[in-house]
């Protein structure tokens, strides 16, 4: 929950501000998310961008890896500007044979299927879609607002990662290229906005809220994942994008005029349950505008200014007319009434801490990562 006792204070630098309580400010009103950006994030950023063949040798490595087998790589796709266009950087400019993951979660727009859809065929791409139990998500996802916590698109993050992961592995898949970058990730939003996938957590929540086993739902905790499939299986995971010159806007014109992909509103907004989560219940409910992270990661990268960024911040974050839609929309497909849904959103907040979790064991785990230098970006 926010602190309403603290003063009201935005960084001069980005558009971060005291709704993240944790923040804070140097001398100059620059919060520790720039400060760590220029200290930790952008030295190792620049260093790939300035390597010519850092790209060249990977695709090698890669390609070593994978000989005799059928793909080099697996790439989880959503169909927005990220993976659409590692997509593009695996293939054309890498000169990789990936396989497209793709998981259907029960909430992609029309934009998102068809994005994927012009990708896969216009770049000749073998595509798997890994179709989750739809009774089994929703279970999952009515526990998740029924436990009242921030983090509603847990289940759905949790599906695709865990789904991917889980794939590569058992179809012995070494490399994993994500879409995670620095010109658009480089601040992690809070804790208190954005929560691990702690799979204790939501264990919990469904135990204690859930009304059906999940027997099928992919799950992959963060050992799995961080320890068990990179030492033991030999699970690699690998970030192109950080090592071409990735300006946002540049990318969506491009991929409009190569491929036809068509662009949405916001980061994330190819889902109709992300874009009720960030649009509406995070804001209304919590106080959180997630905006604030991605025009700010943009004003560090240099893609926006800080005035654009303020002037976007004074617009909803979608039309209220859609929101309404879409909150009857989910109402529908979760089983409730309109009013029954916003009931339950209208109930007291609650944490991670207030459910079983492994937040002692991620925050060790974070220390050492950015002790050895794997993890860059601050976390809190």
């Amino acid at each position: 929950m926010n602190d309403t006792h603290r003063p009201y204070q935005r960084c001069t630098n980005c558009v971060m501000d005291t709704s993240d309580s944790a923040i804070t400010f140097d001398e100059h009103g620059v919060c520790d998310f720039c400060n760590d950006f220029y200290q930790n994030i952008q030295p190792s950023w620049q260093d790939k961008l300035k390597d010519p063949d850092l790209l060249r040798r990977t695709a090698e490595q890669i390609k070593a890896a994978s000989k005799g087998r059928k793909y080099d790589c697996i790439i989880g796709m959503s169909g927005g500007v990220d993976s659409s266009y590692l997509c593009y950087v695996a293939k054309e400019l890498m000169g990789l044979n990936p396989l497209v993951y793709s998981v259907d979660t029960g909430w992609n727009l029309n934009v998102a299927v068809e994005n994927i859809e012009r990708i896969v065929k216009a770049l000749d791409l073998d595509m798997y879609t890994e179709v989750v139990d739809w009774n089994e998500m929703k279970d999952l996802q009515l526990a998740f607002f029924k436990s009242q916590v921030p983090y509603q698109d847990t289940p759905q993050d949790h599906a695709i990662f865990a789904g991917l992961y889980n794939y590569a592995v058992k179809h012995g898949i070494q490399y994993v290229l994500t879409g995670a970058n620095s010109a658009t990730e480089c601040i992690r939003p809070p804790v208190e906005w954005v929560y691990m996938n702690d799979l204790k957590m939501i264990r919990d929540i469904h135990h204690k809220f859930g009304t059906r086993p999940l027997k099928t739902f992919p799950l992959c905790g963060m050992v799995k994942y961080r320890v068990y499939y990179p030492i033991f299986k030999g699970m690699k995971r690998v970030a192109p994008l950080d090592m071409v010159e990735y300006n946002k806007e540049k990318v969506k014109l491009f991929l409009q005029e190569r491929f036809g992909w068509q662009p949405y509103e916001n980061k994330h907004y190819e889902n109709v349950f992300t874009r009720f989560y960030e649009g509406y219940y995070l804001p209304h409910k919590f106080g959180y505008d997630k905006r604030k992270c991605y025009f700010s990661n943009e004003i560090l990268a240099g893609t926006m200014t800080r005035e654009e960024a303020l002037a976007e911040l004074e617009q909803p974050p979608y039309d209220p007319q859609q929101m309404e839609e879409d909150k009857a929309y989910i109402a529908k497909k979760l089983g409730l009434t309109v009013e029954e849904f916003q009931t339950i959103i209208d109930g007291e907040n609650k944490t991670f801490r207030d459910y079983r979790n492994s937040w002692g064991l991620i925050q060790f785990g974070t220390v050492v990562l950015r002790a050895l230098g794997v993890e860059k970006k601050k976390f809190r």
